[in-house]
C-alpha cells in the first residue's frame, strides 16, 4: 500500500497593519479583532470586538469572517470564507477605507543561527523574546555589566546593582558570567550563580533584562512588562489526595490583560493565586511566565512578580511617602543612591494618584486610597504581573469601581494584572473571567459580557446561588464542551505542554539577601518610626513603669524588712513580666502578612526578628530601668552590710528587674508567633502574668516539690525572684519555710545562675520563635 504523501504546511507570514507587523505561523489560529487580547489587534469602532480569523489549511491560510458588523473584504468583495496568502489584502469594516492587513511572504531564517534560548519555550510566542531589544558582537575581554553609567554595558533598573556582573572571556575559547557580589543576584537560566561557564542559548538573568549568546552575538531581551501567563493542567490536593483544591486547572491569559478570578467561597480562588505567584507552587501542572517555568525559575523570575494581600502590607503609623520610603530601601540595592529611591518613590506616587495623600498617615486614608498605597508599593520595582487578593472588600460601590479602573489603567501601561474578587459590579473593565466552579475547576474562561448568557442566567447572584446548591452538576465539563473552551482556551493557548520532568529539579527558593546588616538597620529604623509614630502605645509605654514603680514603693514604704519586702519584691516581677510582655505580644501577629510579603521578596527571617529584639528590647530595659527607679530609688534594701553579691544592691536589682523584663519580651514574642488572631494575645498576656505569679516562689513554695519545681524553671520571675531576694538574702529579712530556697541564697554562684538562667530562656524563647516564624512564610521559603 503507498504511504500517503505528507500534508503540506502553510507558509509563514508577516501580516502588516497599522498597529504593526505580527508574525503568523501555521502551527494555529489567529484572532483579529479590537479585543485587546486578539493575535491582531486592530483600534478601528468599524472593527467588531471579534472580527475574524487567520485559519491555517492544506498547505495555505483562509480568512474567516466572525459574524462581524461590518464584515470582512477581499477584491473588494465582501466575504465569509476566503483564501489568501503572500500579497493578499484583507480590509476590515469597509471595502474602500476600512482598515486594512496585508499579507508578506517571510524568508526562513538560516538555520546556521539557532535563536532559542534554552530556558524558553516558543520565544515568538513570548513578550520578551520575540524580538532582541539589542544585539551586540561578542566582547574578545571582559565586559562589565551594572547600573553605573561607567560600565561597558548599562542595564537601566534600579534592582541591579551599580556593578553586578561581568561577562568573561576564557583563555581556552567560550564565554563565562561572574556575579560581583550583587544585591538582588546573576542567575543562569533562572538558577542564582556566583562564577559559571555559559554555553550557546544559556539565559544570563540580570535585573529586568536577560542576555543570551547567539553564535558571534550578545543578544539582550528586556521584559519590559508585556508578557504573557500560561496556565497548564494545575492541581493541588490536600490530606493526602483525598481532597481536591485545584483540579486541573489550564488557561491562557495574554499581555496587557486584566483578568479577574471569581467564585464561589471554597472554589479554590486563594488557591490558585499562591499557585500563580509561586508561593505554594501547584503539586501538579506548570505555569509559564512569558514561555519560562515560574517555578523552576522562581528565584529570579519573584522580582517580576507583585502581589497584594486583601491585609494591607504597609505600617498604618507611617505616612505614604514614608512607608514607601523604606519598602524602597529594603527591595533596592543597597548601593543605590537617596536621590535614586526618592525619584522612583515620588513616580509611583503619581502614577497612582497619590499625590495630596503622599504626607498623610496610611491609617487616616480611606479603603480605596490605602488599597491604592499597598498597590504603590508593589509597583516599585515595576513587576510584570500584578496579583491582588480581594482588593475591593470592604469598599463602598463607588470605590469598588474606582479600584478596578485603576487596576485597568495598569493594564493598559504595560502589565498583566490578576485580581481575585467576590465583587461582580465592575467585571465590564476586565478583559477576562475566570469563574471557578467548587473544587476547584473552571466553569468558565472568556469575556466577562458572555458569562451570565452562558450559564442562563440574567443575574450574578443566580449564579452563584446555583454554584452553591446545585453541587453535584459538572459545570466543568459544560465549559469543556462549548465553543468558549475552544475559542479562549485551547485555540488561545500559545505554548507547548509541559511536564514536570520538563522543570529539572525541584522548586528553588530565592536566595538570602546578602546584605543582611542593611536589611537589619532599615527595618531597626522603620520599626522605631511606626512605634514612635503610635501615640497610644507610647503613652502606655510611658505610664506603665511609672504606675508599677508607684505601686511597688507604696508597698516598700522607707526600708524592705519583713512585712514590706517579699510584697515589694513580687510587684517588681509583675511590673517587670507585664512590661516585656505587653511591648511584644502583639507585634509579630499584626504584622504577618507584611512579613509574608517582604519574606517572598527577600527578606531575612532573622534581620526581621533581630529587629524586634533590637527596637522592643532598648525600650522595655528603659521601662525596667524606670520601674526600679521609681520603686526603690532611696529605700533602705536591708541587704547584708549594705552590699550586694557582686555590685551595689539597687544596680543589682535594677539588672535582674531589666533581664526579666527583656525575658518577658522575648515570651511575648514568642506567644505572637504562635497565635493566629491578635485578638487572643490580650487574654494570653493576664493569663501569662498569672502564670508568672504563682510559679515565681513568693506565694507557693516551689523548692524540692516535684514536677512543679521543674516547671517552674521555665518561669522567668521564678529567676529573677531568686536573684533579687539573692541580693538582699530574703532568707534572713523574711525567715521561713517558703523563703528557705536554693535560689534565694545571697551568693556570687546562685545569683550569677539566677541571671544566666534569664539569659538562657531569652535564647530558647528567641529560637522558638524564629522557627514559628515559618508558618507565616510562603511555602517556597521554607527549604
Amino acid at each position: 500500500m503507498a504511504e500517503r504523501p505528507p500534508m503540506p504546511t502553510a507558509p509563514e507570514l508577516l501580516v502588516e497593519t497599522d498597529q504593526g507587523s505580527t508574525l503568523v505561523s501555521p502551527s494555529r489560529d489567529y484572532h483579529v479583532g479590537r479585543d485587546p487580547l486578539s493575535d491582531i489587534v486592530i483600534d478601528d469602532s468599524r472593527v467588531s470586538w471579534h472580527h475574524a480569523v487567520l485559519h491555517p489549511v492544506d498547505g495555505h491560510w483562509t480568512v474567516q469572517d466572525e459574524d462581524s458588523t461590518n464584515g470582512t473584504y477581499a477584491e473588494g468583495h465582501r466575504v465569509r470564507t476566503w483564501d489568501v496568502g503572500p500579497g493578499s489584502v484583507i480590509r476590515f469594516g469597509n471595502p474602500a477605507d476600512g482598515p486594512r492587513a496585508t499579507l508578506v511572504g517571510r524568508t526562513p531564517p538560516a538555520p546556521a543561527r539557532p535563536a532559542r534560548p534554552s530556558a524558553v519555550s516558543m520565544p515568538s510566542a513570548t513578550g520578551t523574546f520575540r524580538q532582541p531589544t539589542s544585539v551586540r558582537p561578542l566582547p574578545a575581554r571582559t565586559v562589565r555589566i551594572g547600573r553605573a553609567p561607567d560600565n561597558d554595558l548599562v542595564v537601566d533598573d534600579l534592582i541591579v546593582s551599580r556593578r553586578h556582573a561581568e561577562l568573561r572571556s576564557l583563555d581556552g575559547g567560550g564565554y563565562e558570567i561572574a556575579d560581583l557580589g550583587s544585591h538582588n543576584g546573576t542567575y543562569l537560566n533562572g538558577r542564582p550563580v556566583d562564577r559559571v561557564p555559559l554555553a550557546p542559548g544559556d539565559i544570563v538573568g540580570i535585573g529586568h533584562s536577560a542576555f543570551c549568546l547567539v553564535g558571534d552575538e550578545l543578544q539582550e531581551f528586556v521584559d519590559t512588562g508585556e508578557v504573557s501567563l500560561d496556565v497548564q493542567g494545575l492541581a493541588v490536593s490536600v490530606d493526602k489526595g483525598r481532597r481536591t483544591l485545584l483540579d486541573h486547572v489550564s488557561f491562557p491569559v495574554g499581555e496587557k490583560c486584566l483578568l479577574a478570578v471569581v467564585g464561589p467561597s471554597g472554589a479554590g480562588k486563594s488557591t490558585l493565586l499562591n499557585a500563580l505567584t509561586g508561593l505554594r507552587p501547584a503539586d501538579e501542572g506548570t505555569v509559564l511566565y512569558d514561555g519560562r517555568d515560574l517555578y523552576r525559575d522562581y528565584a529570579e523570575l519573584r522580582q517580576r512578580i507583585g502581589l497584594v494581600p486583601q491585609d494591607d502590607i504597609l505600617h498604618a503609623q507611617l505616612t505614604v511617602r514614608r512607608a514607601l520610603g523604606y519598602a524602597a530601601e529594603l527591595r533596592f540595592p543597597q548601593d543605590t543612591a537617596r536621590e535614586e529611591r526618592r525619584e522612583r518613590v515620588a513616580e509611583v506616587i503619581r502614577e497612582l494618584g497619590l499625590e495630596q495623600r503622599a504626607d498623610q498617615p496610611i491609617h487616616s486614608l480611606s479603603g480605596g486610597q490605602r488599597k491604592r498605597v499597598s498597590v504603590a508599593l508593589e509597583l516599585l520595582t515595576k513587576p510584570s504581573l500584578l496579583f491582588l487578593d480581594e482588593p475591593t472588600s470592604g469598599l463602598d460601590p463607588g470605590m469598588d469601581r474606582s479600584v478596578m479602573h485603576m487596576l485597568r489603567g495598569l493594564a493598559d501601561d504595560g502589565r498583566t494584572v490578576v485580581v481575585v474578587t467576590h465583587s461582580v459590579l465592575s467585571l465590564d473593565v476586565c478583559d477576562r473571567l475566570l469563574m471557578l466552579a467548587p473544587g476547584g475547576r473552571i466553569a468558565y474562561y472568556g469575556p466577562p459580557d458572555d458569562a451570565l448568557a452562558f450559564f442562563g442566567f440574567e443575574q450574578w447572584p443566580e449564579a452563584f446561588e446555583a454554584f452553591e446548591n446545585d453541587r453535584d452538576r459538572d459545570w466543568a465539563g459544560t465549559y469543556r464542551r462549548s465553543p468558549f473552551h475552544e475559542r479562549y482556551i485551547a485555540g488561545a493557548t500559545r505554548q507547548p505542554p509541559h511536564t514536570d520532568a520538563d522543570r529539572g529539579g525541584p522548586v528553588a527558593p530565592p536566595p538570602t539577601a546578602q546584605s543582611w546588616g542593611a536589611q537589619l538597620r532599615t527595618l531597626v529604623r522603620r520599626y522605631a518610626a511606626a512605634l514612635s509614630a503610635d501615640r497610644t502605645f507610647l503613652a502606655i509605654m510611658v505610664a506603665l513603669p511609672f504606675v508599677m514603680g508607684a505601686m511597688a514603693r507604696a508597698l516598700a514604704g522607707s526600708t524592705l524588712d519583713r512585712e514590706t519586702a517579699m510584697n515589694a519584691l513580687l510587684i517588681l516581677c509583675v511590673g517587670g513580666v507585664l512590661t516585656g510582655a505587653a511591648n511584644a505580644v502583639r507585634e509579630l501577629v499584626k504584622e504577618h502578612v507584611i512579613y509574608q510579603r517582604e519574606r517572598a521578596v527577600g527578606l531575612s527571617r532573622s534581620a526581621y526578628l533581630m529587629s524586634k529584639v533590637v527596637v522592643l528590647g532598648t525600650v522595655t530595659v528603659l521601662q525596667a530601668v524606670v520601674l526600679t527607679l521609681v520603686a526603690l530609688a532611696g529605700v533602705d534594701l536591708n541587704a547584708p552590710g549594705g552590699e550586694g553579691v557582686l555590685m551595689p544592691p539597687l544596680v543589682e536589682i535594677t539588672l535582674a528587674v531589666a533581664l526579666l523584663a527583656f525575658t518577658a519580651m522575648m515570651l511575648g514574642l514568642l506567644v505572637s508567633a504562635l497565635v493566629r488572631k491578635e485578638e487572643v494575645t490580650m487574654p494570653l498576656l493576664v493569663l501569662l502574668a498569672i502564670v508568672q505569679v504563682v510559679f515565681c516562689g513568693a506565694l507557693l513554695k516551689l523548692d524540692g516539690v516535684a514536677v512543679i519545681e521543674q516547671l517552674a524553671w521555665l518561669v522567668p520571675s521564678r529567676w529573677a525572684l531568686g536573684a533579687m531576694a539573692g541580693t538582699i538574702d530574703l532568707g534572713r529579712i523574711v525567715p521561713g519555710d517558703l523563703t528557705k530556697d536554693a535560689l534565694f541564697e545571697h551568693s556570687a554562684a546562685i545569683w550569677l545562675l539566677d541571671m544566666g538562667m534569664l539569659v538562657v530562656l531569652s535564647l530558647l524563647f528567641g529560637f522558638l520563635v524564629a522557627r514559628l516564624l515559618r508558618r507565616h512564610e510562603p511555602a517556597i521559603m521554607r527549604k
